[in-house]
């Protein structure tokens, strides 16, 4: 896994120095709420943040890709009326997306493309027990990703956007997989 995770860096940095010499490539962050879950599973959904940067190359008139990189916030929790205890599980991960974007009309795009996750961090709590190993749940995720966008003044743009998992986690030897709905609004540079 280790030289996995090197392989994708040196992949995204020759991207950036490569796309560095594209004179009509957009730079931008992004910054937005996720609303996770399992499939599977009849749990409530974790609000959490997803933040991170992005990188879109026009390739055609109206076709841009886009490889980004974010922190992402992911996970459940169950109802309040446990009987053990209300359960919560954060996921954390580093989630790095290649977008095809598709602009449909003046300011309005659809985009979707792959996306591979790693898990950066754990936190399960349950009543006073507190969890943090990893051991318990797959430490990368592969997923699709696909949404709607639309440009706003000043560089601004917001975005909705829907990150399927393809992969089992293997989650105490369950096998679900990540749902994430997300509302983002960024700025290009």
């Amino acid at each position: 896994m280790p030289e996995m995770k090197k392989l994708i860096f040196v992949l995204l940095f020759g991207m950036a120095l490569l796309f560095n010499q594209e004179a009509n490539a957009q730079f931008g962050a992004r910054v937005g709420a996720n609303f996770a879950n399992f499939d599977g599973f009849d749990f409530d959904s974790r609000t959490g943040l997803h933040a991170g940067i992005y990188y879109g190359l026009p390739l055609m008139d109206k076709l841009v890709i886009e490889p980004a990189i974010f922190y992402s916030q992911k996970g459940y929790k169950s109802a309040d009326n446990s009987a053990s205890g209300r359960i919560t599980e954060n996921l954390d991960y580093i989630d790095i997306p290649v977008l095809v974007r598709y602009q449909i009309l003046e300011g309005l795009n659809l985009f979707a493309g792959p996306q591979g996750s790693f898990l950066f961090s754990r936190k399960y709590e349950q009543g006073g027990m507190v969890s943090k190993t990893k051991e318990v749940v797959r430490g990368y995720d592969i997923a699709g990703v696909i949404g709607a966008g639309a440009n706003l003044p000043l560089g601004f743009n917001v975005q909705a956007s829907y990150d399927f998992g393809l992969v089992d986690l293997n989650y105490f030897n369950f096998n679900v997989k990540n749902r994430v709905f997300k509302l983002a609004l960024g700025k290009n540079f």
